[in-house]
């Protein structure tokens, strides 16, 4: 199969056409040619503003798979993640069994393999995830997970966390978490502020996040190890965060697409698809989570991508699940949220080379004679997002009719293609 991209700009910090205007050739999924070209292909793409840069990188998504297919599969998780313009994905280990062992995490390594989009397994940190007894990393790294992490359930025990730290340095590895000290507003279902008194609704405060993340950057630097903090909400959690990285801990962090658009205000519409895990902040924490994307304090934006059934939303606030889809829409929201001030360039580094750079994989180069690993895109196009357009199985989405900036044309990976 031969693709030709036409006069596409270039966002890649590693390709000697950085920021150019190129035609770009490919071959059986290698980039054969790069410049003003006239070769015949089987697929043209073209556009008024095409972008191209290395496959973007999701670092947290639930694909449910194995045990919770009817929210998701792997298969519906992985054409989501296309449509998003993801190539690649670090999917959570919270699924029936969880990913605690060898043979889970080649499960979902042989349920993948082949595809347009890499799928990464997280291994769990702790059998089944319950904090109580360290899982066998060792040998998941061996099988293929990437990382690890208990996932939706953040490590409680400082001394179980300092041990996996510990272990996990031996083969240079990364523990990511969910900063949420569990026993302090147990039972909160948004954030805790005036607008959960008005509602009626018991509080989870931002207190919560930030005693885990400066106990974790303690642990992390005690042991020397590495850690990633995903679904940072607080302005303290990002000072703590800089200032470890300043004294050589560690720490990485990312955000949500979701906690840069909405706020606590949203959900006095008691939309079930706000009822989020960490929760919504208010919209001047949310304003400072916005700066710190802009400025580089924070590292990646994560989907945190969450499928839920019907039954599991359309209820009682108070009884419906934590979490929404999101990989489809993580760069319109982000552009949505951040307009202008979002370059290209930032994007990618937070999308496609910073992931990469925490897990220690290798960043894809859009470069003559490499394998195309590739999204194409256009940061400038506005459009409404529509429920007809959901890839994933699921469709708890809060962005349903909202308007977002910045649209995926298709992605390359794997000598295989997908044009949305």
């Amino acid at each position: 199969m031969t693709i030709l991209i036409r006069q596409a700009k270039i966002v890649d910090p590693t390709s000697p056409f950085h920021l150019s205007r190129q035609d770009i050739f490919i071959t059986n999924g290698v980039i054969q040619k790069m410049g003003a070209l006239s070769e015949n292909a089987d697929q043209v793409i073209e556009g008024q503003n095409i972008h191209v840069s290395p496959g973007w990188f999701d670092l947290f998504a639930h694909f449910c798979d194995p045990g919770l297919e009817y929210k998701e599969t792997i298969a519906t998780g992985m054409n989501a993640a296309a449509a998003g313009g993801f190539t690649e994905v670090l999917v959570l280990p919270n699924t029936k069994p969880a990913v605690d062992g060898k043979s889970q995490v080649e499960y979902i390594v042989q349920k993948s393999k082949n595809n347009l989009v890499n799928v990464h397994p997280l291994g769990a940190v702790t059998k089944q995830t319950e904090g109580k007894e360290l899982a066998e990393m060792y040998d998941m790294r061996s099988a293929g997970a990437a990382a690890f992490s208990d996932g939706l359930s953040p490590v409680q025990s400082a001394g179980l966390l300092l041990k996996a730290l510990q272990y996990i340095k031996s083969f240079d590895g990364v523990l990511l978490q969910i900063p949420d000290d569990k026993t302090i507003g147990t039972y909160g279902l948004m954030n805790e502020r005036i607008v959960s008194t008005q509602l009626g609704l018991p509080g989870k405060p931002v207190l919560a996040e930030e005693i885990l993340v400066a106990r974790d950057i303690k642990l992390t630097k005690y042991a020397e190890s590495k850690l990633h903090f995903t679904g940072i909400t607080s302005p303290k959690s990002i000072e703590y965060i800089s200032r470890g990285k300043q004294g050589g801990t560690g720490v990485s962090c990312s955000v949500t697409p979701a906690h840069l658009y909405f706020c606590d205000e949203d959900l006095r519409s008691y939309d079930t698809n706000l009822k989020l895990y960490p929760p919504l902040r208010t919209g001047a924490e949310r304003d400072a989570l916005k700066e710190a994307v802009l400025n580089g304090t924070i590292d990646c934006i994560a989907s945190h991508h969450q499928p839920h059934e019907y039954d599991s939303k359309v209820c009682e606030f108070q009884e419906a699940k934590n979490g929404m889809i999101g990989l489809e829409t993580s760069y319109g929201a982000t552009g949505a949220a951040l307009g202008n001030r979002l370059t290209a360039e930032r994007w990618v580094e937070l999308a496609a080379i910073n992931p990469r750079k925490i897990l220690n994989i290798e960043v894809p180069s859009i470069k003559e004679g490499t394998m195309a690993n590739v999204t194409i895109f256009d940061p400038e196009a506005t459009y409404i997002f529509g429920k007809d357009s959901i890839q994933s199985k699921s469709s708890n989405s809060a962005f349903i009719g909202k308007g977002l900036k910045g649209k995926v044309i298709g992605v390359i990976n794997n000598n295989q293609i997908k044009i949305n």
